[in-house]
């Protein structure tokens, strides 16, 4: 068919007019005035006169993570992102998955109380039904110990009290007697009444003390490992129940000491260096125990090479890899100030502990005590992310060990005051990264940052008050000026909450990772919930020695001019783009997080399971007890439908 000639001129009008629209759009576009998101493509082409915007900047903050350069951060979070999706993707959504994942990874059944213990977790929203993996870890060597010793142990270890244990003692689904008491086991009673009629008889030791107290020797602890692994064994028609009336519980009717007591055999350790102990819970080949490896070697066990950021938070923290670089610069480390260790494995229960200890975590009392100095609470003045501050905040005490007018300088504390303090750091080149130069997107170390001008307007750092010190603090008016306290909602003004140990663990980290800002951790020690938080995603990991506090922060936060804008060769000055997005992405990650897996709900959940789990290896009968069903008795409490349990049952 043939066009008339007047309908081809119409047509051509119709073509030209659609292009010339097109062209005024793609004007428009340059001009910023459509969506955010068509806008955001077309600004990372540079135009004359147009700020260019970094093209490795992420404007959204949902859905997976794209690293939009090479930074080693980026990279990580990418890396923690998936590790995460696994770990979200295995839960277990049934009672008869659970049973089964535990059979599969523990090699017995689980203990008498299981199904109480799994419902009133699904009741209380529980997101991970399957990760207690801290409380196996903690009661695993037990298994290699007669149950009437740690009776025993448990039962008596409160007498001397000097040697800072409480105990906590429960009959007939009651706390009936609290010994050599303190606010530490006060506050842990009000938590296990609440789960109370649940539990065996028991008794319960309590690490009064800020510091924790068992190191069992390497060679001693892989005898113990070796035995609880040769008795696993899921034994047929075993008693879903506890055994009654065992000796060697206390007699809670009389004061008299028993017969026979077992020695705990605490030693002081007050002021000493902790590795000397420490040491021996490591194996004879690693860092702590191998003097030929060299520090290099050790880092790159945990450390980026490039910025030297943590790439392994676990491994930062493990005294066996990096205790040897940091036993001068930690106060635990050097002059911890009530050291009352232990070697024998003794059933003692703790907020915290570094990884060569035995203390059988629990969750600390500052997570359940309400305490507005620990809170956060939804009421608290906590500004959006794009109201705060580009800056990172600190208040705090001096504690953190014994210190002196010879030793301060190798607290953790005071180092981390005298890292951001832009008079100290004047003269003093750091390390952090810089984008090269001749490829955007790509990173290089850059070894003569000097960051008193950054830390004075990013930084705001300091002590509210001196203490721990012998004989006393007046040293310190010549070296700090103390800054006014800073109660929570005059820091979360900030973007960025660092949060380091004190004497032990940092009671405030839970109110930062739930705060709209962002956490930054630093620690050497292990708490209840680790396996819970992911580095990267929701927090930022730091070295305890922060060599890395200034590559974190000029990440976030950006330095220096753009490759078109500054010099060349070597009087070049560092360059990091701004990644501002990925900042608030992973505080949103952390509050959000938190809301699901950091609940006093889920401080109940796992007391009742750890003390289920106790319960059992302190019963003489602790081989032939426990749930041996296969958990379908709750597939309509699960909502399983009836095809699903057919195929579950093939």
């Amino acid at each position: 068919m043939t066009i008339s000639k007047p309908r081809r001129r119409l047509l051509f009008v119709v073509i030209a007019s659609l292009a010339l629209l097109a062209i005024v759009a793609n004007f428009l576009v340059f001009l910023g005035l459509t969506g955010a998101d068509i806008a955001s493509q077309f600004s990372r082409i540079p135009l004359p006169r147009l700020s260019r915007k970094p093209w490795h900047s992420q404007d959204k903050i949902d859905g997976p993570y794209q690293p939009r350069d090479a930074h080693p951060i980026s990279l990580l979070m990418a890396e923690a992102d998936k590790r995460w999706a696994v770990y979200e993707n295995t839960r277990s959504t049934t009672f008869r998955q659970t049973v089964a994942k535990y059979r599969t990874r523990y090699g017995r059944h689980p203990p008498p109380g299981f199904k109480d213990w799994y419902r009133f977790a699904r009741k209380k929203n529980v997101h991970n039904i399957d990760d207690f993996e801290q409380i196996m870890d903690d009661l695993r060597p037990f298994w290699a110990i007669e149950p009437k010793v740690l009776r025993n142990l448990a039962a008596n270890m409160w007498r001397d009290d000097k040697t800072g244990v409480a105990g906590i003692h429960i009959r007939n689904h009651k706390v009936v007697k609290e010994s050599n008491k303190s606010w530490r086991s006060e506050t842990l009673i009000t938590l296990v009444e609440k789960i109370v009629k649940y539990l065996p008889d028991m008794d319960i030791a309590m690490n009064r003390l800020d510091q924790p107290r068992v190191v069992v020797p390497w060679e001693d602890m892989q005898a113990y490992l070796k035995k609880e692994r040769d008795t696993r064994q899921l034994r047929p028609n075993v008693k879903n129940e506890y055994t009654a009336g065992m000796d060697d519980l206390l007699n809670i009717t009389t004061e008299d000491a028993p017969a026979h007591q077992e020695d705990p055999e605490w030693f002081a350790a007050h002021g000493k260096q902790y590795m000397e102990t420490a040491k021996l819970a490591c194996p004879p080949e690693s860092h702590a125990r191998n003097h030929d490896m060299p520090k290099a070697e050790a880092e790159a066990l945990y450390k980026n090479r490039m910025g030297g950021v943590i790439a392994n938070f676990n491994l930062s923290s493990d005294l066996c890899t990096m205790g040897p670089e940091i036993q001068d610069q930690h106060g635990f480390l050097y002059s911890g100030s009530t050291i009352i260790p232990t070697k024998r494995l003794v059933p003692v229960f703790g907020e915290c502990k570094v990884n060569v200890n035995s203390d059988i975590l629990f969750p600390a009392n500052m997570y359940w005590k309400h305490d507005e100095r620990y809170d956060y609470d939804e009421k608290h003045d906590d500004l959006d992310w794009e109201h705060k501050s580009d800056s990172m905040i600190w208040r705090g005490v001096t504690s953190g060990g014994a210190q002196t007018s010879d030793n301060w300088q190798k607290m953790h504390r005071q180092r981390l005051v005298r890292i951001v303090n832009s008079t100290i750091m004047a003269n003093q080149p750091v390390r952090i990264l810089s984008e090269q130069p001749e490829k955007p997107g790509e990173y290089e170390n850059f070894r003569h940052f000097h960051p008193a001008d950054f830390a004075a307007n990013h930084t705001d750092v300091g002590f509210t008050e001196s203490m721990s010190c012998v004989p006393d603090c007046a040293f310190y008016n010549d070296v700090f000026s103390m800054k006014p306290k800073a109660p929570f909602p005059e820091q979360f003004k900030q973007k960025y909450l660092v949060d380091v140990d004190g004497h032990s663990f940092s009671g405030r980290w839970h109110a930062f990772i739930e705060s709209k800002s962002l956490g930054i951790k630093a620690t050497i020690f292990r708490e209840w919930h680790d396996s819970r938080l992911f580095a990267w995603r929701h927090f930022v990991p730091m070295d305890n020695r922060y060599d890395d506090v200034y590559s974190i922060l000029t990440y976030f936060i950006g330095l220096g001019a753009p490759p078109e804008e500054r010099a060349v060769g070597p009087t070049a000055e560092a360059y990091v783009p701004r990644h501002e997005a990925e900042g608030k992405r992973l505080a949103n990650q952390g509050r959000e997080w938190a809301k699901k897996v950091l609940r006093r709900e889920d401080i109940e959940i796992y007391m009742f399971r750890l003390l289920l789990e106790y319960g059992r290896i302190m019963d003489d009968n602790r081989d032939r007890i426990g749930y041996d069903g296969d958990g379908s008795e709750l597939d309509k409490y699960d909502g399983v439908a009836k095809t699903d349990q057919d195929q579950v049952a093939h």
